[in-house]
């Protein structure tokens, strides 16, 4: 130990190095200024007793042990908040979608950069009426004049009702179509074009064809449920992009509210999508549910890395359905991701009894 020495051995004080030398070993000793007598005597016996070594030895596994604490405590911390970055920053999981399937696509290239059971077979709804709309406009012009017939004003839906003998411009017809999702003026349209209704729809699975949305298949010109009637949300988001390159749709869709005349009277009728009241670039789209369909929306926003089409299927209720269109739009995802945890049931599967009731009510079920 390197000292400083003055007359009395007790007033020894460490050097401004303050090191001592044992076992080729070097300390820092705490404290300042002066230290015992005891170690004053020691040094100038230039020997180092068994108690003075221990001493040292549990001071160094005390600093070693201290030392190695200290350590693993920050280690631990440093991946605490590895995992807390990397949980914060990444995007939701594919099980934050609830609609049974959902795709976003790119509308310059068409890639697709989220799917969950994008190719699974579902009941569209009235996001049929887009199909409809193009059938109807590559036939008739937006001017022509239509009398609406008694299966269309009878055909169930939402308000405003149509009168049998109402006379109705194509224009009209397709606002109230795409915006309030009148069922019968589906129905009409389809009559001024083929005739009947059931003429009309060859022509719906053409054009869906035609556009390589393969696993679509309509059986009316509304989206009202029946057997055989269904569509994929991947085939969607080909009729959503086939739709806005009609201009009198892509106007009609961004509407959010508009009045006509119908049965003589002035009526306003408001959008039902809602994401034109909460997205500033959304470019439009059209909603749908019956019972079966659940609640349903196909539509597209431009964003600034481009035009986004997204397409929900299944979604248990209007507030999950804009729920999943804002995380979609947002991008609220891994890009690539494709979740497949559906698949369609077979049709061999055992069918159970069908219960008969003394009185069957005609069905309330309208596609909106």
């Amino acid at each position: 130990m390197t000292l400083t020495k003055n007359k009395a051995c007790g007033g020894a004080v460490i050097s401004a190095k303050r090191q001592c030398h044992i076992s080729s070993s070097y300390f820092l000793l705490e404290g300042s200024g002066k230290i015992s007598d005891k170690y004053c005597m020691i040094n100038k016996a230039g020997t180092y007793p068994r108690e003075l070594t221990e001493n040292f030895k549990r001071q160094l596994k005390k600093q070693n042990d201290n030392i190695t604490g200290c350590l693993k405590f920050f280690c631990a911390l440093l991946i605490a908040f590895a995992v807390v970055t990397s949980w914060v920053s990444s995007p939701s999981h594919a099980a934050d979608i609830t609609a049974k399937a959902a795709v976003v696509i790119n509308n310059a290239d068409d890639t697709m950069l989220y799917g969950k059971n994008p190719d699974l077979k579902l009941p569209p709804a009235s996001t049929t009426k887009l199909t409809t709309a193009m059938v109807a406009l590559d036939i008739l012009g937006p001017d022509e004049v239509i009398i609406v017939s008694k299966k269309a004003a009878l055909t169930g839906s939402v308000p405003p009702h149509l009168a049998v003998g109402e006379s109705i411009s194509v224009r009209d017809l397709l606002r109230l179509a795409l915006i309030r999702s009148i069922n019968g003026a589906a129905v009409a349209l389809a009559e001024a074009v083929a005739g009947t209704e059931e003429a009309f729809v060859p022509l719906m699975n053409e054009k869906v064809q035609s556009i390589n949305a393969l696993d679509t298949k309509f059986i009316n010109a509304s989206g009202l449920p029946g057997k055989g009637q269904h569509t994929t949300a991947r085939d969607l988001t080909k009729i959503m992009k086939k739709a806005l390159s009609y201009p009198l749709i892509a106007d009609i869709i961004r509407t959010q509210t508009t009045e006509l005349d119908v049965k003589g009277k002035t009526v306003v009728i408001n959008n039902t999508n809602n994401l034109l009241l909460t997205d500033a670039g959304h470019l439009g789209g059209k909603t749908g549910y019956t019972r079966a369909a659940r609640h349903c929306f196909v539509g597209a926003s431009e964003k600034e890395d481009g035009t986004l089409i997204i397409a929900l299927l299944g979604d248990a209720s209007r507030y999950r359905l804009w729920t999943d269109a804002g995380k979609l739009l947002a991008r609220d995802f891994q890009e690539g991701t494709v979740i497949i945890d559906s698949v369609e049931k077979s049709p061999t599967a055992k069918r159970h009894k069908a219960v008969h009731r003394k009185r069957a009510k005609r069905s309330r079920t309208k596609s909106l």
